[in-house]
């Protein structure tokens, strides 16, 4: 009869030879930064074409049953229909509603408004004093090079295979270091378990060849996910359709590094400002600073040793 793999692996631990209670401990404390052999694959992300979002909330859903997140507080906040608010570690995606009227905007006849001439959607993309409605879904941006990654003390967040930033919940240590290093205020500390979470850009289902449940759920393509260039490509293109067609203010907002910050996996076609949709306008790696904080830290221990040699020194004498 034949032996299985598990057969196998199990007859092989059982004739491991034993070790010592110290060796023990000290496997318990290595192993967990034991970096696993994976085989890299293309680099994958989200494109998010915000005008064609039509803030269904669809991916919002998807998101939650496919990674089996509890529902947030159903409480009225007034903004819009937007009752999310924002994301947080039971919430991965959140489409943002921005509405954009005048508050002196007169009254439209409906009567007469039936035989004026209808706006376009170009228009109304492109402003043209009617008022609009923006609309994004949000998500972690995956960022090239994320702070969030940089900043956790115990290896629990880390880059899989697919170049996306992962949070391994089983190290984290909920120390919150990652939370402040952020500067898209993606990550939250949850309440039920203490650790950090975020999008996982559905790690699972791309592990089997399947697209992430919020572009799968997306009835617009607005959320678009693949290899991470060609996604950079298709976004170049819709951006010059949009400048053909009159609407000049639409640009890409992540898809290439900045002097103060890395390129992000999950990028936007946008049509205003970075900040009317919560995004900062010119994000910064807090890791940049770092140069200046280790070299006053080393001159302030050079003059603090100086300072006790000196001390030493005049006692001596």
């Amino acid at each position: 009869m034949g032996i299985s793999e598990l057969e196998l692996g199990q007859l092989h631990q059982a004739s491991d030879p034993p070790i010592g209670p110290l060796a023990a401990i000290l496997r318990r404390l290595i192993d967990p930064f034991r970096h696993g052999k994976v085989e890299p694959r293309p680099s994958t992300g989200f494109y998010t074409d915000t005008t064609v979002c039509i803030g269904c909330k669809a991916c919002e859903v998807a998101c939650k049953q496919w990674n089996q997140l509890a529902a947030d507080s159903l409480e009225w906040t007034g903004n819009s229909y937007d009752n999310t608010a924002e994301l947080s570690a039971t919430t991965w995606r959140h489409v943002k509603f921005i509405e954009q009227f005048s508050a002196t905007e007169p009254r439209v006849d409906h009567d007469a408004a039936a035989t004026s001439r209808e706006l376009t959607i170009d228009e109304l993309l492109g402003g043209g004093g009617a008022g609009r409605w923006l609309m994004m879904s949000d998500v972690c941006k995956h960022c090239v090079a994320a702070p969030c990654q940089h900043a956790c003390p115990t290896g629990a967040i880390v880059y899989n295979e697919f170049a996306n930033v992962y949070i391994q919940g089983d190290i984290c240590n909920g120390c919150s270091y990652c939370i402040a290093s952020c500067p898209f205020g993606v990550i939250t500390r949850s309440d039920f378990d203490g650790h950090s979470h975020k999008c996982t850009l559905c790690y699972d289902r791309q592990k089997d060849g399947l697209v992430p449940a919020c572009a799968k759920a997306c009835p617009t393509q607005s959320i678009q996910f693949g290899p991470i260039d060609e996604l950079r490509e298709r976004a170049r293109r819709r951006v010059e359709d949009l400048h053909e067609r009159g609407v000049a203010g639409a640009y890409l907002y992540g898809d290439v590094p900045t002097e103060t910050y890395s390129a992000l996996h999950s990028f936007y076609l946008l049509v205003d400002h970075p900040t009317v949709y919560g995004l900062p306008e010119s994000p910064c790696n807090p890791w940049n600073h770092l140069v200046g904080d280790h070299v006053r830290t080393s001159l302030s221990a050079v003059a603090t040793i100086a300072l006790i040699l000196a001390v030493l020194f005049l006692r001596g004498v």
